[in-house]
C-alpha cells in the first residue's frame, strides 16, 4: 500500500523529467537509426545519406570524393572542399576527406600540402583507392618506378573492383623495358592479382612481343605462367606475323623443339591449351576427330560421314628451305583410293608445295612415306591431313599413331 501511495504521490516535475528523458533516448535512438541506414546507402545514393546524418564524417568524405571527381564543376569541387573540412571537423580519420583534400591542394598546384595531405591519407588507411591512385601518379611524376608499382600493389591488394581499373594501365607499361623489370620483380612475390594479371596481359591489345617478352621474365624467375596466357600469347604472335618471336616463345617453353621438324610425331603431348604450332584437330559437319594423347603413344582418330570433307588434323610448321621426307603409320584406313585422305603441305603465301597420298593401312603395314619441299620463298608452312569428299555410305575413318616431318638425308656424292 505504501508503494502505491508514493507513485501516486509523484510531482509534476518528476513527471516532466522522465517525459524529457524519455525523449531524449527515442531521438538518440532515431539518431542512431538514421545513422545506421546513412553507412549503408550506396554511393549512388550519397547524398541522402548525407542528409541523414550530415555530422557523419566517413559519409560527409564519401560524398566529397563523389562530388570532387574528374570533369567536376567548379561549384561540386568548392561544395567537396567544403564538405570535407567539414567532415574532418567531426572525424579527423575520415580518409575520403583527407583525399579530396589531398586532390584539391594538387589540382591548385600546392604540391606541398598535397603531399603531407596524402601521407596523413596513408597512415589512415591502405584501402582507399583514391590515395593509392595519386600516390601512383606522384611516384610516376617523380621517375619513381618502384614506388609506383608499390601503390599498384596495395590498391589491387585491398580493393576488388581495382583490377578493372588499374589492369589495363598497367598492360599498356609491359613495352617499357624498366616498368616490365620491376613488374616482374613485384610478381616474384606472389600477390594474389598476379594469376588475374598474367591472364589479362595474355589477351590484352598490348604489343603482343612485349608480354612474350614478360612472360619470359616471368617463368625465369619461376613465377608460373598458365599454359592457356602462353598459348593466347604465341596465337597474337603468330597473328601479328611476327613468327620468329613466336617460336622463340614456344620453343622455350618446350624445350628440345626443333623448327627443323614437325613436333609430338606420336600424339604424347597431354596439354589441353594447345596453339597452332601443336597439332590441332579440325571438327565440322559431318567430321568427327580427336587426339587421344597417352604418355608413351597416343593416337589421332578421326571419322568422315558420306558427302563430307575438308582438313581433319593440321600443325604450323617454320621449316627452312630444303628438302624433307614426311613419314608415319595409319590403323584402320582400308578405303578406296579416291576416298582416302591425305597430307598436304601448303605455304602460307603461296599455296600447295607438297602432297602425300595416305595407302591403305594394309599395305606396307600401315606404313607411309612421301618427299616435300620447301622453297626459299616460303617461311611458314601448313602440315594437314585432309579428308576428300566420298560417295562411299560409309565415309571414311581410320587413325594415324606416328606422323613426322623431318629433314631429308643429306646426299653423298657417288
Amino acid at each position: 500500500m505504501k508503494d502505491r501511495g508514493s507513485r501516486q504521490r509523484r510531482s509534476p516535475l518528476e513527471w516532466g523529467v522522465r517525459l524529457v528523458l524519455a525523449g531524449a533516448v527515442g531521438w538518440i535512438g532515431y539518431l542512431s537509426v538514421m545513422q545506421s541506414v546513412a553507412l549503408v546507402l550506396p554511393d549512388s545514393r550519397i547524398e541522402e545519406a548525407y542528409a541523414l546524418a550530415p555530422t557523419n564524417g566517413r559519409i560527409a568524405g564519401r560524398l566529397s570524393q563523389t562530388l570532387y571527381r574528374p570533369g567536376a564543376s567548379e561549384a561540386d569541387r568548392a561544395r567537396a572542399v567544403t564538405i570535407a573540412r567539414d567532415a574532418l571537423q567531426h572525424d579527423p580519420t575520415a580518409v575520403e576527406a583527407v583525399a579530396t583534400l589531398a586532390a584539391d591542394a594538387f589540382a591548385r598546384g600546392d604540391q606541398a600540402k598535397g603531399e603531407r595531405l596524402l601521407a596523413y591519407s596513408q597512415k589512415l588507411s591502405r584501402r582507399d583507392l583514391r590515395t593509392q591512385l595519386m600516390a601512383i601518379e606522384l611516384a610516376v611524376a617523380q621517375g619513381d618506378i618502384p614506388g609506383a608499382l608499390r601503390h599498384y600493389d596495395i590498391a589491387l591488394r585491398t580493393k576488388k573492383n581495382a583490377p578493372e581499373l588499374l589492369f589495363p594501365v598497367l598492360a599498356s607499361a609491359l613495352p617499357d623495358p624498366a616498368i616490365r623489370t620491376e613488374l616482374v620483380r613485384t610478381l616474384g612475390g606472389q600477390p594474389k592479382w598476379a594469376a588475374g594479371f598474367i591472364h589479362h596481359a595474355a589477351r590484352s591489345e598490348v604489343d603482343p612481343a612485349a608480354s612474350a617478352a614478360f612472360f619470359r621474365a616471368l617463368q625465369a624467375r619461376r613465377v608460373p605462367v598458365p599454359d592457356a596466357a602462353g598459348v593466347a600469347v604465341i596465337n597474337r604472335l603468330l597473328a601479328a606475323q611476327l613468327f620468329d618471336d613466336a617460336w622463340a616463345y614456344y620453343a622455350g617453353a618446350h624445350p628440345g623443339s626443333d623448327r627443323r621438324q614437325s613436333r609430338d610425331p606420336a600424339f604424347t603431348n597431354t596439354v589441353e591449351a594447345r596453339t597452332v604450332l601443336d597439332w590441332t584437330a579440325v571438327n565440322g559437319v559431318g567430321v568427327s576427330t580427336a587426339i587421344l594423347p597417352e604418355a608413351q603413344n597416343g593416337l589421332f582418330d578421326f571419322t568422315v560421314s558420306m558427302g563430307n570433307g575438308g582438313p581433319l588434323l593440321q600443325q604450323l610448321q617454320m621449316l627452312p628451305a630444303g628438302d624433307y621426307i614426311l613419314e608415319g603409320h595409319s590403323i584402320g584406313i582400308e578405303q578406296p583410293a579416291r576416298s582416302r585422305p591425305y597430307w598436304i603441305v601448303r605455304c602460307q603465301t603461296d599455296g600447295e608445295i607438297g602432297r602425300v597420298e595416305l595407302p591403305s593401312s594394309s599395305q606396307a603395314g600401315g606404313r607411309f612415306q612421301g618427299a616435300i619441299r620447301v622453297p626459299a620463298n616460303c617461311p611458314v608452312q601448313m602440315l594437314a591431313l585432309v579428308a576428300r569428299s566420298t560417295d562411299d555410305i560409309g565415309g571414311v575413318s581410320g587413325q594415324i599413331d606416328r606422323i613426322a616431318l623431318r629433314p631429308a638425308p643429306a646426299r653423298t656424292a657417288s
